[in-house]
């Protein structure tokens, strides 16, 4: 969970318009020159809005260079904070984390489309959470499925995509119970994202209060979900599951521990939704003491060979190799992310560029990863977003 409160607000509708970084507005058509050229993304940052009203930024990115240019996106809603753009990207999904939505203690899940030659976003409209601190948000790969994770309400709720990008009231609501070994941050249930494995096939949903990974049925006729049998995994007590990853060929997957700064390896059967424990092992270089560092993002690698964690505290991104046999990780080098709090990390579709999310330094850099070792480096330029937390990459037209 952030280090950050949750806002008690209503979302008021959104008006979406793009800004100069002084300020001045410009008009869209001009954002999209020289964005069609191939080396060139645009990307979604999603935020926080207690120091600013900006929640969700544009930037597009230079793929050759690293260089990032700002083309401010905003939206009156608060704290959108994580992002997901549909498979034909045209439509863009945001959990509003917020405990008070309508009247109802819960958040929202906002759907806007997409100007494709601009980036440019339009609010289709918005659905309750049913619970309070939406943090994650997913859509299946056939834009048929959201699937939203509750931090503060403990819970999980799905929604329907209706021909229009539209949400559809909650088709699933699950409520978790329960508690684990510690008594401050897990006296009960914490979701804290809800994710499909890459066959798209099941859910899994790390509860942070739980010590458990959950796994459940996706229907996607439906978009409803269902316990799976069996249904769920375990981590080490006291550890905290943030997040989790899978490998391309669906092999094998991966979660972060936010409390103890570890990464727990699993071994996957994509056709019975079964997790098996491997090894977990810190996320911090050795000897460097876990106090005052949680763990927040992950990732694999596009050609499945290496997995990322980043550390908050340590202000680092933590690199690991995958023996592809075993699934087991090699702790192979750490990079700092030239800020403070890492809050999410993102290498674009072509394995190039990685840009990292400061949250608390209000800031976003760019490194170029060396496929073959997995290690990054600082291209040296950045650029400033208030509280940045999410990071989604899109090709414009």
């Amino acid at each position: 969970m952030p280090r950050s409160s949750i806002l008690a607000l209503p979302i008021m509708g959104a008006l979406i318009f793009s800004a100069a970084a002084n300020g001045g507005t410009v008009p869209m058509s001009e954002i999209a020159a020289g964005h069609a050229a191939a080396n060139h993304l645009l990307v979604y940052i999603g935020s926080y809005t207690q120091k600013e009203k900006t929640g969700i930024t544009l930037l597009d990115l230079d793929l050759k260079t690293g260089a990032l240019e700002k083309k401010q996106v905003v939206s009156d809603g608060p704290n959108p904070t994580y992002l997901v753009l549909s498979p034909d990207h045209h439509y863009l999904y945001a959990c509003n984390e917020i405990g008070n939505f309508n009247g109802e203690k819960a958040g929202a899940a906002s759907a806007f489309s997409i100007d494709r030659s601009t980036g440019a976003l339009t609010l289709l409209n918005q659905q309750s959470t049913g619970g309070d601190g939406p943090c994650h948000i997913e859509v299946d790969k056939q834009n048929k499925i959201v699937l939203v994770a509750n931090y503060g309400g403990g819970s999980l709720a799905t929604f329907p995509v209706l021909p229009d990008g539209k949400l559809g009231p909650s088709s699933t609501f699950i409520q978790h119970t329960g508690k684990s070994a510690d008594p401050s941050r897990q006296e009960g249930p914490h979701a804290h994202c809800f994710t499909l494995d890459a066959a798209n096939k099941y859910g899994f949903a790390c509860d942070l209060g739980l010590d458990k990974v959950f796994v459940y049925k996706v229907d996607l006729a439906t978009a409803k979900v269902e316990p799976n049998d069996p249904p769920f995994a375990t981590v080490p007590p006291g550890s905290g599951p943030r997040h989790i990853a899978f490998t391309p060929n669906n092999h094998f997957a991966y979660v972060c521990n936010e409390m103890l700064s570890t990464v727990t390896a699993f071994s996957y059967d994509a056709n019975k939704g079964k997790l098996t424990s491997l090894q977990t092992l810190s996320t911090l270089p050795h000897g460097v003491d876990g106090k005052g560092n949680s763990t927040a993002e992950i990732e694999t690698s596009h050609d499945g060979r290496f997995v990322y964690v980043s550390n908050r505290g340590h202000n680092s991104v933590a690199i690991f190799s995958i023996d592809p046999r075993t699934g087991h990780l090699t702790h192979v080098g750490d990079q700092s992310t030239l800020g403070k709090t890492p809050r999410c990390f993102k290498i674009d579709p072509s394995g190039t560029i990685m840009l990292a999310a400061n949250q608390d330094s209000d800031d976003v850099f760019s490194f170029r990863v060396d496929k073959k070792t997995g290690k990054f480096t600082p291209t040296g330029h950045s650029v400033k977003v208030s509280m940045p937390v999410c990071i989604q990459y899109m090709a414009a037209e």
